[in-house]
């Protein structure tokens, strides 16, 4: 008989969580490594905004170390609502935002909030932690294989089948770990259906969509970033978006995400989120309230830190079409938005001397102990253990290690028979 609850015996760890312990153990006991496995950032190539970092020295040597509000500072919160209308035009209250340290507690609490045992949660996969939050939440998994022909991205098409029922849709773009984006003809396809299946339920509980756009500012090309409300302004009753400055500003270990959405399910999230306790720090807090309005900072930081990132993804994109145009079982996914580019590694089955890559967990420990390449396979996203796609990494990437990467992955392929 199990000693734990079966929610906590039934539970699988992070992949990526796992993968990433075994990458440090390796770096600490001297290997070279190029590790492009976690979604963060080296703060030697990617720093915080120089304003934002002196504001939150500033806000601690003024001893704001104590407990911020339930719902985050009203400063921070119209700090928010107002960054939304200028960048976005989206108009939301303070008493529609809330505050919390990052975007994992506050998902939490959509699923919390929505999300009753059995529910049917919509979701696709490859996608980030979904699956574990249905799992937590004892909902009924309504999964969709998404494909490398759609950027790996749902459709409405995918969505349709399980729309009756369900309490919650489930999407992030820019997406992590693809790097794709959600286009606009199909965002809005998406939209219609919520709004024709909310007007079936007439009284009854309502569908709602959780829209994670927290890389939304980082997309890059012709790619632009489209939101539900702008779209259809009658789904702004059913979406609660989750966003923040995490992956705009480079800062992942400040800890300040918000979630904006309809007043009703907001006020249910807070209370939620107050017995959890995650809460943004309040030094931090004060310190975005003051940045945020300085668009002149904002936009002076986005050029140099965007400029980064592509430069990134392009060249180890083209790395890897080089690669397959030289007949290796390669292939990559144009780049988006995001710090993320999908790449193919399509090498199961492939000997190496007496050795048989068999499953695509040997070909990703083959390409770490050859090529010293670690990246994250798809299947640690919920997809299939025989995908051969994988999220790499770029927020820690030194330009000058991309062509010895390549020099090293192709010798490895090289070696494959």
């Amino acid at each position: 008989m199990s000693k734990l609850s079966r929610m906590a015996e039934s539970l699988v760890g992070s992949e990526i969580v796992r993968l990433g312990n075994e990458i440090n153990d390796r770096i600490r006991q001297g290997e070279h490594i190029y590790n492009f496995t976690i979604g963060d950032f080296d703060p030697s190539i990617f720093p915080i905004p120089k304003e934002l970092e002196d504001l939150i020295v500033e806000a601690y040597r003024n001893h704001y170390t104590n407990y911020p509000p339930g719902d985050g500072l009203l400063e921070l919160r119209s700090a928010v609502s107002q960054f939304l209308k200028e960048w976005e035009g989206l108009e939301y209250a303070t008493n529609e935002i809330l505050i919390a340290s990052g975007g994992r507690p506050l998902i939490y609490t959509v699923f919390k909030t929505i999300v009753d045992k059995g529910d049917k949660v919509i979701y696709a996969v490859p996608s980030w932690n979904n699956n574990h939050y249905v799992h937590l939440h004892e909902g009924q998994h309504c999964v969709i294989e998404a494909t490398v022909e759609n950027h790996f991205m749902p459709t409405a098409a995918d969505i349709a089948p399980h729309i009756v029922g369900a309490s919650l849709i489930c999407l992030c773009t820019p997406q992590n770990p693809t790097g794709t984006t959600l286009p606009k003809a199909e965002l809005e396809k998406i939209c219609d259906l919520v709004l024709e299946e909310n007007k079936r339920r007439g009284d009854g509980k309502k569908l709602y969509m959780m829209f994670d756009q927290m890389y939304w500012i980082l997309t890059y090309g012709d790619t632009k970033h489209y939101n539900p409300i702008t779209l259809r302004p009658a789904m702004k009753p059913y979406t609660i978006f989750i966003d923040g400055i995490s992956k705009a500003l480079a800062s992942t270990g400040l800890r300040i995400g918000w979630a904006f959405g309809p007043a009703e399910p907001i006020a249910k999230m807070k209370a939620v989120l107050s017995h959890l306790g995650a809460w943004g720090p309040m030094s931090e807090q004060k310190a975005t309230a003051k940045f945020l309005p300085n668009k002149k900072a904002l936009e002076s930081y986005f050029v140099t830190f965007k400029a980064g990132l592509e430069e990134r993804l392009t060249r180890i994109y083209g790395g890897f079409i080089a690669l397959k145009n030289k007949g290796y079982s390669v292939d990559a996914v144009v780049p988006q938005a995001a710090i993320y580019l999908t790449i193919k590694l399509d090498l199961a089955g492939k000997t190496h001397g007496e050795s048989k890559l068999t499953t695509q967990a040997d070909v990703t420990a083959y390409i770490l102990s050859e090529a010293k390449l670690a990246v994250v396979p798809f299947y640690a996203f919920g997809a299939k253990n025989n995908s051969p796609w994988y999220r790499l990494s770029v927020g820690t990437c030194h330009l000058e290690d991309i062509d010895a990467m390549f020099n090293q992955l192709e010798a490895a392929l090289e070696k494959l028979k």
